[in-house]
């Protein structure tokens, strides 16, 4: 029988994933060009298929092993000591989350 502590705990926890599961996603447009700009800008960098370049690869096999926490981060703050920019200035945490979704697609 689970204690009441742990009953709430697994509420809690559940509420939890429901509300970033429940964060909007961008509209359409937005969406269309979150993509362009996955191909082209960041292109540009990690090749324009994301095979690798200048920077790794983003396929979703090459980041399988990355958190997305990880990937939200690097893509928001940059990678200090490596040709990553912050995109903060350009992408809102919504656009980030998005990207970072699009890229564990597997035909991204």
């Amino acid at each position: 029988m689970m204690s009441i502590r742990n009953l709430l705990k697994a509420s809690s926890l559940a509420l939890s994933m429901l509300a970033i599961n429940a964060q909007a996603a961008p509209d359409l447009e937005r969406q269309q060009q979150l993509a362009h700009l996955l191909k082209h800008d960041c292109g540009s960098c990690h090749g324009m298929t994301l095979k690798g370049g200048l920077g790794p690869s983003l396929e979703v096999d090459s980041l399988k092993d990355k958190a997305d926490d990880f990937l939200f981060l690097s893509i928001q703050q940059g990678r200090p000591g490596t040709p990553m920019p912050p995109w903060n200035t350009e992408l809102s945490d919504e656009d980030i989350r998005w990207i970072v979704h699009l890229l564990r697609q597997p035909d991204a």
